[in-house]
C-alpha cells in the first residue's frame, strides 16, 4: 500500500490538490505498481516562514 507524501506551500485548493492526487494515482496504477484503491496521497503544507530558496 503506496503513501505518496507531497510537501508543498499554503495555498493550492482542494480541486488542485484532487486532480494532482488523481493523476499521480492513474500513473500508478497504469504501470501496475498498486491499485489504485490501495495508493494513499498525503499533502503537507508549510507556511512561507518554514521555508528559503535563495
Amino acid at each position: 500500500m503506496p503513501f505518496i507524501r507531497i510537501q508543498l506551500m499554503k495555498g493550492r485548493t482542494i480541486e488542485q490538490k484532487r486532480e494532482l492526487a488523481k493523476s499521480i494515482i492513474d500513473i500508478i496504477d497504469k504501470t501496475k505498481f498498486a491499485k489504485k484503491e490501495d495508493v494513499h496521497v498525503i499533502y503537507e503544507e508549510m507556511n512561507d516562514d518554514n521555508y528559503y530558496c535563495d
